[in-house]
């Protein structure tokens, strides 16, 4: 098995480990990820607070 605890694959910082699930057979099954890199001298860095796949500077919320 894999060790406890997730690591950023770009500078090997420890990260947190986050809960995400998959559907299998009907069921919600949940599955240990690791979570964004909070090393703000990474290039993978997350900054706390971001919306997952939105764009550095763009505005959360879209008004239409």
């Amino acid at each position: 098995m894999d060790s406890s605890e997730h690591v950023c694959p770009v500078c090997g910082q420890p990260v947190e480990t986050v809960v995400k699930r998959h559907k299998t057979l009907g069921a919600w099954v949940p599955v240990w990820v690791p979570g964004p890199c909070r090393n703000p001298e990474c290039e993978a860095y997350v900054v706390e607070g971001a919306v997952p796949g939105q764009e550095p500077g763009s505005p959360a919320v879209k008004n239409s």
